[in-house]
């Protein structure tokens, strides 16, 4: 469905709350990991900061709701970044931000790059073929769209993912274990 969907329209509010949801679920689950966005791996949600992040994320859900293919794109997208971030929160929380960053970097550096792209590289292709065959198998609008917002995902973890690493590798930041929240 590429057509738009008439503002106030049941179909509206429907993907209205669906994003507000899915865009709660990761603004939620990165405020818990960190509450300073010292881990956030996404330069432009760190530079926005809470209050306009949260007041962008809103603006982006009250336009993407017009439209349902990118709608649930996004909120599949949104949904899956969230749980990765819920997975790590107990550690960051635990540790702390800075303390956190310290243990992943020593990691980081025990380990050879070669092993940890090589890991990457296939978390996120296996990750990124359920997307794709989703999407290249899907006779209907919805599950080509969740496959469509699998593939995001992935690509997404992939880019922020070796960003932070070849940050670390030349010195150039304290990043170090991103999160993909915004």
């Amino acid at each position: 469905m590429d057509e738009a969907v008439q503002f106030g329209s049941r179909w509206y509010l429907l993907l209205l709350h669906l994003l507000l949801f899915a865009r709660g679920m990761d603004l939620l689950s990165t405020r818990l990991a960190t509450p300073r966005l010292a881990l956030e791996a996404n330069p432009i949600a760190r530079r926005l900061g809470w209050k306009w992040g949260l007041a962008v994320n809103v603006a982006l859900c009250l336009v993407f709701a017009a439209w349902p293919l990118p709608a649930v794109i996004v909120s599949t997208t949104s949904l899956l970044v969230a749980s990765r971030n819920f997975q790590g929160v107990w550690l960051m929380r635990t540790l702390g931000e800075e303390a956190y960053q310290r243990w992943m970097g020593e990691r980081l550096r025990e380990t050879q790059p070669s092993l940890y792209v090589g890991c990457l590289l296939a978390q996120t292709a296996l990750v990124a073929a359920v997307g794709g065959a989703l999407a290249l198998f899907s006779r209907e609008w919805i599950p080509f769209a969740i496959g469509m917002g699998i593939l995001a995902y992935a690509l997404a973890v992939l880019i922020f993912t070796l960003a932070a690493v070849w940050r670390l590798r030349r010195g150039r930041s304290r990043l170090i274990a991103p999160i993909l929240g915004d």
